[in-house]
């Protein structure tokens, strides 16, 4: 990071960032320059890092998401005028896959996220509100005391022994008492913030989603109310995704997305295709045409989330359809 910079090397460059995050360190490589750069993931290594490429036009900074730890990079970098892409792991693995780097290190993390900005077109993206951040920290610390109830649930039903039993049940007991105290507390910050108030009295006013859903689709789908029905099915991993090669039509499968947010639609839709007027006829008009149950039910998936998405960028409550 020291000494000065050869000549050529100035605002002209326009360089590609790829940096590889883990809770205590960035691995930075700037590409096409080859330079490397190994800093610690807080303020203090975000400052060198900009210090390092304030010479340069950077065309876009590239880091994979990791839960909570790239969060400080994403906001920092953000507000500092860079633009930056988040994108999966699994995505970025693939590519790696795909131009040779079988190998996986840090610094070859770094590289390939580099070389992933200059070869795609990826989107950059700003942060989440901290607002946000919270509640979805809050709604997944739920979704997995959701877990854990089941799966204590599961364990009373398959155990025998009375002192087994009790211990499990004295857990499920305070399990229960953690999602009711988060519950509350996600419902009391959605109820502090009038533009989610007003985003979670529109989703709960469709028929099939409630506050649960809600919720979730609140939290995991920041987005909602802001992007088409196509881009909205896709997100949420609802979109059927076409499989032809020359004569052979393949069947119409769904994959990748978020698939948490994708759950959470699935009960919802059960009762959406029994109470929801437009979505029964539709649902049943499926079942009819010949349509599994389980094709039929991800399709009632499929339009309600586009349904929530449409209404929140309408801003209006769910109404019957007139005659």
């Amino acid at each position: 990071m020291q000494g000065k910079e050869p000549s050529q090397q100035s605002a002209t460059t326009r360089v590609y960032i790829g940096i590889d995050v883990c809770k205590a360190r960035l691995d930075v490589y700037i590409h096409p320059l080859g330079k490397k750069l190994a800093l610690a993931n807080d303020a203090a290594g975000l400052r060198q890092l900009k210090k390092a490429i304030v010479g340069f036009d950077v065309a876009l900074i590239v880091m994979e998401a990791t839960g909570k730890f790239h969060r400080l990079a994403h906001r920092n970098l953000h507000d500092s005028g860079f633009k930056v892409a988040v994108v999966n792991p699994a995505r970025s693995r693939k590519f790696a896959d795909a131009i040779g780097l079988l190998a996986k290190t840090d610094r070859i993390d770094a590289l390939m996220l580099a070389l992933m900005g200059e070869s795609l077109a990826l989107d950059a993206v700003a942060p989440a509100p901290e607002t946000m951040e919270s509640l979805q920290e809050l709604a997944n610390g739920r979704q997995g005391a959701v877990a854990t109830r089941t799966a204590l649930l599961n364990q009373i039903g398959a155990s025998k022994t009375t002192v087994l039993i009790g211990e499990l049940k004295r857990q499920l007991r305070a399990v229960e008492t953690a999602i009711a105290k988060l519950q509350a507390e996600i419902e009391q910050r959605i109820e502090a913030d009038p533009v989610l108030a007003r985003r979670f009295q529109i989703l709960t006013s469709i028929p099939g989603i409630g506050p649960v859903a809600a919720i979730s689709l609140i939290a995991g789908l920041n987005e909602i109310g802001q992007l088409s029905a196509k881009e909205v099915a896709m997100i949420v991993g609802l979109a059927p995704i076409a499989c032809d090669s020359g004569k052979r039509s393949g069947a119409r499968e769904i994959h990748g997305g978020r698939g948490h947010v994708r759950n959470a639609l699935y009960m919802p839709a059960h009762s959406a295709a029994q109470h929801n007027p437009d979505l029964k006829i539709f649902y049943d008009r499926l079942i009819e045409n010949g349509k599994c149950a389980k094709a039929a039910i991800t399709a009632v998936m499929r339009k309600l989330v586009i349904l929530a998405n449409t209404l929140v960028q309408q801003d209006r409550l769910w109404a019957p359809r007139r005659p």
